[in-house]
């Protein structure tokens, strides 16, 4: 059961990706549910925007906080794409959120296990439960593609 709504917000989150391909950006989507309702969703905007921050993650938590007036998200889910940078992990850690669900790990900058593990490093003041790979194929395949056609595009 549980692992039907995952699948089903990660299928959400994988459409909210797909917009930031019309922007040559990274396609990675992110949603926020509190109480399995979407009360936050965004995607990369750093090429749109001209943005290093502009990452999925950080702007669907700030759009959250803004939604439910409060600093904290102890109650939230948050899916993504891919696993978290440490930008975002830290962003993750700091809005006290409760779950990360992500698609494809990213083996160079995924800092929910994969190279570092800031949101359960015992030194911080928070710990995020962590449900990794879902969709871990069908996530992996959207970015893997858009790096290839870029590639294709400059040879």
């Amino acid at each position: 059961m549980m692992a039907n709504i995952h699948r089903d917000f990660m299928q959400l989150a994988l459409k909210e990706a797909k917009k930031s391909i019309k922007h040559n950006d990274c396609p990675v989507g992110c949603i926020i549910i509190i109480n399995n309702h979407v009360i936050a969703k965004a995607h990369n905007l750093v090429e749109k925007k001209k943005d290093s921050n502009a990452h999925a993650e950080i702007l669907a938590i700030n759009k959250a906080i803004k939604m439910i007036g409060k600093k904290y998200l102890t109650d939230a889910t948050l899916y993504s794409t891919l696993e978290p940078c440490p930008m975002c992990a830290g962003a993750i850690v700091l809005a006290k959120i409760r779950r990360v669900v992500f698609g494809a790990y990213d083996l160079k900058a995924g800092a929910c296990g994969s190279v570092l593990n800031i949101v359960n490093n015992k030194n911080l003041n928070h710990r995020v439960e962590i449900i990794p790979g879902v969709m871990q194929k069908e996530c992996s395949e959207l970015i893997s593609n858009f790096f290839i056609n870029i590639r294709y595009k400059n040879d």
